[in-house]
């Protein structure tokens, strides 16, 4: 045990963490230098590629010799975009310590400070590094001003500390490798307590089932042995065990501190839960292990399959990206529209857009996903407490209510000093409330801002907007404060004087006339003509405050008249308007995908 290091890379978005265990991997002999082989390595997702960011954590054994001795390093790679900070969570648990990678060309970023915050909160070492150092010359003042800052950040007393690389050059790595050895310190436990095994990820595969991936905090795990699930009693036989490299690598047995997978034939996905212990059946320990927070879901959303005949497939494919991705609840949903289908809980908008892409390239599915909304807190007359509602078409009447609360964040930004004024003005328009004063960075170069804000508002175009006031400099981390009373109106969206429930939205006060009025306007852009015009309305409370109408497809049934009687002509176009009236009540509007698709764009 004395010789097992566990560490995870701490890093924002396109920081260089992916390429940097990629010269981890190589120079510990892991896997021959070629160039053959592909970039970001532990992305084996199509979709990771693509968008050159960490979706999943992925976990990877390396050996390497110190001072003659072999050491074991597991590697467990993360995510850095703030919708996926529960998977940065997972790992810090089973860690020890951290490398804290920062871009010399883009300084500490706002979700750097939030998993570090994170990580010293575990009590985890950190070894700071600078990346990228190959794309600057010796005198460019922002490789001094980031050490400086990462000096303040992490207290540091000389800039030596400090390690200098280039992950895509190869620079510095073996300091880096040493520096793992000598400060992270080997993890506790001991081997002769019963079996405590901490879940912390896992995979579907369709020969073996599901496959746990797991950490030893303490005992033994053997090949062979009857093991207990704690949180569900189950029991199941370790048919396979071992550790994981880039390919799973059989072992007869895993001791405490130490990563590795198990194999136990287990086929229903609700018999793993990440986050359970594993023990001994025979010998079990008492208490199970607790050490990462559970998933807390901010955005809800419904997903309905295209076909309504693959529901089923719908709901297999669900439960084995839910094992791959602990972050993802749902539960079953029915829409008059729209039919069955499931209400999710997501930690932001991109890991939505990205469950979306996977139902479709992993399982083949085209999918519908509602207009995305937080979770509320109701307060109704006569009931004591509160109902939280994360589905607007559930709220009750608004004349029951006392009040609504919706949910608060902290939202840290960091910028140039330039975009100070438009900052704030984006951030008072998203109704926040600057906390404080912004501080300085890097000698008054940047500046970082806190405000408090209804996570509505920034779930929507925010980003985006933050990136273009600010050039592109400006980052942004966001963490759940609390929940306050808000004026909200709910918009009840009627088609063809039939109510939509996925389309319904909660407003603030301040925009419902504005928000009902585009709504309106998208729609009747976004819905296809029929052979009967389509009323599009918006009602708040009962009342209708807004209209749009698409007009129906009209056959010319004047064109055979050459001349004659007028009254001929209007004979034609009465019956004509009898017969789209009846049409219109008969008949029924089919909403196409893209038009749910792109009613996104309203709330932009």
């Amino acid at each position: 045990m004395r010789y097992i290091r566990n560490f995870c890379i701490i890093a924002h978005i396109d920081h260089g963490k992916s390429t940097l265990a990629d010269r981890l991997l190589e120079f510990t002999n892991t896997i021959i230098p070629s160039n053959n082989n592909k970039n970001q390595l532990l992305d084996d997702m199509e979709l990771e590629r693509e968008r050159g960011i960490t979706i999943k954590s992925h976990a990877v054994h390396m050996n390497y010799s110190y001072k003659n001795n072999m050491y074991t390093l597991n590697l467990i790679d993360t995510p850095g975009h703030v919708d996926f900070s529960y998977e940065v969570s997972r790992s810090i648990a089973t860690c020890e310590g951290a490398l804290l990678v920062v871009d010399c060309t883009q300084s500490v970023q706002a979700q750097t400070i939030s998993n570090l915050y994170l990580a010293l909160k575990k009590k985890l070492i950190i070894i700071p590094i600078i990346n990228k150092v190959d794309l600057l010359d010796n005198n460019d003042p922002r490789y001094d001003n980031t050490i400086c800052e990462m000096m303040e950040l992490l207290g540091c007393k000389s800039h030596k500390e400090i390690i200098s690389v280039s992950a895509k050059q190869g620079i510095g790595i073996k300091q880096v490798l040493e520096n793992i050895i000598t400060q992270i310190p080997h993890p506790k436990g001991n081997l002769h307590y019963p079996l405590q095994a901490m879940i912390f990820d896992s995979v579907y595969n369709p020969f073996k089932g599901i496959i746990a991936y797991f950490k030893v905090m303490n005992g033994v795990i053997k090949k062979g042995q009857k093991l207990r699930f704690m949180s569900t009693g189950k029991i199941y036989y370790a048919h396979e065990i071992g550790k994981l490299k880039l390919k799973k690598i059989a072992q007869n047995e895993i001791i405490t501190g130490d990563v590795g997978y198990v194999v136990s034939g287990i086929k229903n996905a609700d018999e793993v839960k990440v986050g359970d212990t594993i023990t001994n059946d025979k010998d079990p320990a008492l208490t199970s292990i607790d050490d990462f927070e559970e998933v807390k879901p901010m955005v809800f959303a419904s997903i309905y399959p295209s076909d309504s005949n693959d529901y089923e497939e719908l709901l297999s494919s669900m439960e084995k990206l839910k094992l791959n991705d602990a972050s993802l609840i749902f539960n079953t949903v029915s829409s008059s529209a729209l039919g069955y289908g499931f209400h999710c809980g997501f930690l932001g908008i991109l890991h939505m857009e990205i469950i979306k892409e996977r139902l479709k390239r992993e399982y083949g599915l085209n999918v519908i996903i509602t207009v995305p909304n937080v979770s509320y807190r109701v307060f109704k007359k006569n009931i004591n407490g509160f109902m939280i509602i994360n589905n607007p078409s559930e709220f009750p009447d608004m004349e029951k209510l006392i009040k609504i609360e919706e949910p608060y964040v902290l939202v840290n930004i960091i910028s140039k000093e330039n975009f100070i004024g438009s900052i704030i003005s984006l951030c008072m328009e998203k109704r926040g409330n600057m906390i404080g004063s912004h501080k300085y960075l890097s000698f008054g170069k940047r500046v970082n801002f806190s405000f408090e804000m209804p996570l509505s508002e920034i779930m929507f175009g925010f980003y985006n907007k933050l990136k273009t006031i600010s050039r592109g400099y400006a980052s942004f981390d966001y963490n759940f404060l609390t929940y306050k009373s808000s004026d909200l109106k709910k918009l009840t969206i009627f088609i063809n004087h039939q109510q939509i429930d996925p389309l319904s939205i909660l407003v603030h006060k301040n925009y419902m006339l504005i928000r009902a009025k585009e709504i309106c306007h998208e729609l009747s852009l976004l819905i296809p003509k029929h052979q009967f015009s389509i009323p599009i309305q918006v009602s708040i409370s009962g009342k209708i405050v807004a209209r749009e109408t698409v007009k129906a497809l009209r056959k010319d049934v004047t064109a055979k008249c050459y001349g004659g009687d007028i009254s001929r002509k209007r004979k034609l176009l009465e019956k004509q308007k009898k017969g789209k009236k009846k049409m219109r009540q008969i008949g029924k509007v089919n909403i196409p995908n893209s038009t749910f698709i792109n009613f996104l764009k309203v709330k932009n």
